[in-house]
């Protein structure tokens, strides 16, 4: 893998270790920690508010996020791993909207990235995305650009 690359070189694999936040601590999260920070989410740096569909209710639900600018849309750090809900339901549909820091953008073609150099996060957040052992990411274009 190149240093500055999320891609694998070809011939090579990569195998992501579990993230460290559990099923349990996700659990908790969304019954508890989810219903605060969800007010703060849309102010706050590296954080930000993913509205997205469910797969088979089709209710709309609104999912604090840890979320970075790229060149031409955002990456998402799955720090529950690929499994969340809320990645499921963002790649079956394909798109979803994301309210940061006072904005709102509209996001598509969603795809899943292996990244363990932590490429268009912040050195702070870095370091606690590697703590966490999170090197699993989702990128989004923006709509239109």
């Amino acid at each position: 893998m190149s240093a500055h690359s999320a891609q694998p070189r070809s011939g090579t694999q990569h195998h992501a270790k579990t993230p460290r936040l559990g099923r349990r601590m996700a659990r908790f999260n969304r019954a508890v920690s989810n219903k605060v920070t969800i007010h703060l989410a849309g102010f706050l740096p590296d954080m930000g508010i993913v509205t997205h569909v469910g797969r088979h209710t089709h209710t709309v639900y609104r999912t604090p996020v840890n979320v970075f600018r790229t060149k031409d849309g955002f990456r998402f750090a799955l720090t529950y791993g690929r499994d969340a809900d809320w990645v499921r339901n963002a790649l079956a549909h394909g798109a979803v909207r994301l309210t940061t820091r006072r904005q709102a953008y509209e996001l598509t073609e969603p795809v899943i990235v292996t990244d363990p150099h932590h490429q268009h996060v912040p050195l702070p957040a870095r370091w606690m995305l590697r703590l966490m052992r999170v090197t699993d990411f989702i990128d989004f274009h923006r709509a239109g650009a």
